[in-house]
């Protein structure tokens, strides 16, 4: 694993910022429901993250970083991709995340991506959005900028930018 599933992101927290945060429940194209994250800035730099998690899906640690990019102006949507296998519920630590990983498609995620970039342009069109993603993350955030999201970037850590084997 990247990261063990009590690590906290390596940016220790702003004391005294003011930042909303809350769980969504958002809907993607096909009418599915996905889980995910979402922190605003106090101070908003007029651009927008939509965070791609690894392999395990959204837990503790994505929304920690999402706080911790508000914190810096950036409202930030984590997002979790397994809302059609796995529901919308927050899950335990050792949850079996690979079965779910394994039915993810290329297309569901773009749609699942679309809808929170949807969400975060709802009050500006013109919002600049990257993409942000940790190894599954960081392969999905590559692809996601060739999908007609019109992103300002997409930064991938430590993922496989072509995946000949699978479409993620």
């Amino acid at each position: 694993m990247c990261f063990s599933v009590n690590a906290l992101p390596p940016v220790p927290p702003v004391r005294g910022a003011s930042i909303d945060h809350t769980d969504l429940v958002l809907t993607s194209a096909d009418g599915t429901d996905f889980a995910a994250f979402e922190a605003i800035a106090d101070d908003p730099t007029g651009a927008g993250v939509v965070l791609l998690p690894d392999v395990r899906g959204l837990f503790r640690f994505y929304e920690e970083l999402s706080l911790r990019f508000a914190e810096h102006g950036y409202n930030t949507i984590a997002i979790d991709y397994f809302g059609r296998t796995a529901g919308v519920a927050k899950r335990s630590d050792n949850w079996e995340y690979m079965p779910h990983v394994e039915q993810v498609t290329s297309q569901e995620l773009r749609e699942d991506v679309a809808a929170t970039i949807a969400r975060m342009r709802s009050g500006d069109p013109n919002k600049k959005i990257f993409t942000v993603g940790f190894c599954f993350g960081g392969s999905n955030s590559w692809h996601q900028a060739a999908e007609g999201h019109g992103l300002a970037g997409a930064i991938g850590f430590y993922g496989h930018p072509a995946r000949p084997d699978r479409p993620l």
